[in-house]
């Protein structure tokens, strides 16, 4: 029986936070990219699931205050049976998974049917909501603890609350799941002896770019939030830090947000140049890669000397190559007979960061003119090896071959396009793709008519002329295009264009 248990997967529980994505943790990212099965429920970020293999099992099991999809027993049988099956689980729960996420619960089904189990701690929207409102939940001289409790007890029991207790507390007050009951939290909080004059607040949607705070006191506080329409998840706070505004910024709504589709490494690099202009970014869809030659990089790579000139399309291509390389068991030294051409600067970058350099760039970075390079640089007697995407730009073969270039264009990796969840369109300023395959990608998973709705509604940009044509070939006007055709200058485009000094 031990031995059959060793061959059991394990589930493991992860915090996502209070719900901006970036504030998993770095663990719990890192389980969600090697998950065999993720387990999650409505808070759950569509970028975070986006994080998952193309071939891991997403099951959505509910969980949301008065509707739960899939009840608390199910869901622990479930996790049970996933691990039985071998499979590496992520239980993806919004906040941290022991306060109030029933977290305790499944693990106690874990532990019952034996299998393994790690427990990721996630940022509790309690203390992180209240504090992206500006709202410290322990302040000098006015709270010197913080009280956090749920509005709902189990099913069945109508109040679960002792507010005699809770009024006589000096501390800040926060309540989870209670929007709904918020109008009976004051008014009981009062009957209790809170002053009707305690300062009180309700943050929407904490964390998030459509954040919403509305303040107020215990005697107004459910009206004003009625008059707004706050919807849930909120987070109530009752306390003199209620009054206390830090935020310091304006609310995260008014700040621009603008979409990002493409790989994950160019999805990576541009939401960090936006993010350095304080422009909030949200993933949409998106591309994987997957590698196309493991059968046959025994072969590529033993030619290596037939080859005189070795020319890259994207980082991509060479990170793939270089890998292979050293599955054969060699390095760059292999290389050293050989020029290198690379399509732009941030091609070179990914070069040096494996101690190489392109010998070749063009000034305009696209493949037309790394062609028009290599037809130009390359003699008679030169052999080019261009590994790159399965389905790059054609232009690049059609000038190589009228000029005369012999050349081997190497399909060195594939791009699949990841799902697109539609609601997340709602709201851009600005939608930025990084290639052509990103652009067909993008409609083919969202729709070609809601994709072209959701254009009408916000600029997009392309990062070059072959990710505009794609979006033009489906009827879209491209507001945004650099004359350089890199990350930076596109990130920089977009500033300027949401007019962020």
């Amino acid at each position: 029986m031990k031995d059959e248990k060793k061959r059991y997967g394990m589930v493991c529980l992860v915090g996502a936070g209070p719900g901006d994505p970036s504030l998993i943790t770095v663990r719990g990212r890192e389980l969600l990219k090697a998950c065999d099965a993720v387990v999650y429920d409505h808070l759950a970020s569509q970028e975070l699931l986006s994080e998952t293999r193309e071939d891991c099992e997403r099951i959505y099991v509910g969980k949301q205050a008065g509707r739960h999809y899939m009840k608390q027993g199910e869901i622990n049988r479930l996790l049970v049976r996933l691990a039985e099956q071998g499979k590496r689980v992520v239980r993806l729960k919004g906040g941290d998974p022991f306060v109030f996420g029933r977290g305790g619960e499944e693990i106690l089904a874990l532990k019952e049917a034996g299998i393994s189990w790690e427990i990721v701690p996630g940022v509790t929207s309690a203390v992180a909501v209240p504090e992206c409102a500006g709202i410290p939940v322990t302040h000098r001289d006015l709270s010197r603890s913080f009280h956090v409790m749920t509005a709902h007890g189990k099913e069945g029991e109508e109040d679960c609350l002792d507010f005699s207790q809770l009024a006589s507390m000096t501390g800040t007050l926060v309540f989870l799941m209670g929007l709904g009951r918020l109008e009976k939290l004051a008014c009981e909080l009062v009957e209790a002896g809170k002053s009707s004059s305690c300062p009180a607040a309700v943050i929407e949607n904490g964390s998030l770019p459509d954040q919403r705070t509305v303040r107020g006191t215990l005697a107004d506080i459910a009206g004003k939030a009625k008059e707004a329409n706050l919807q849930t998840p909120a987070v109530i706070v009752v306390g003199e830090t209620a009054g206390v505004d830090l935020s310091g910024l304006p609310e995260r709504s008014l700040l621009p947000l603008v979409g990002v589709t493409g790989t994950d490494r160019f999805c990576e690099k541009m939401e960090g140049e936006l993010q350095r202009y304080g422009i909030l970014t949200r993933r949409i869809g998106g591309l994987s890669i997957r590698c196309r030659l493991k059968e046959e990089q025994e072969q590529l790579y033993g030619r290596l000397k037939d080859y005189t000139v070795l020319a890259f399309t994207s980082a991509n291509g060479v990170e793939l190559f270089l890998e292979g390389l050293l599955n054969q068991g060699l390095d760059v030294r292999a290389l050293s007979h050989m020029r290198i051409g690379a399509v732009g600067e941030g091609t070179d970058q990914a070069l040096r960061q494996r101690g190489l350099r392109a010998d070749w760039i063009p000034r305009q970075y696209t493949t037309a003119d790394l062609a028009r390079l290599l037809a130009a640089r390359c003699g008679k007697e030169d052999r080019v090896l261009i590994p790159r995407s399965a389905d790059g730009s054609r232009e690049l073969n059609r000038i190589l071959d009228e000029e005369g270039v012999v050349y081997q264009d190497v399909p060195l990796y594939e791009t699949e396009g990841k799902p697109v969840d539609a609601s997340l369109l709602e709201g851009l300023g600005c939608m930025i793709f990084g290639s052509a395959s990103g652009a067909e990608a993008f409609f083919k998973g969202c729709g070609e008519e809601r994709g072209k709705l959701a254009l009408e509604k916000t600029a997009a940009a392309a990062i070059g002329p072959y990710t505009s044509a794609a979006l033009k070939k489906r009827g879209c006007a491209v507001r945004l295009e650099p004359e350089i055709h890199t990350i930076k200058e596109t990130a920089r485009m977009v500033k300027d264009f949401l007019r962020i000094s």
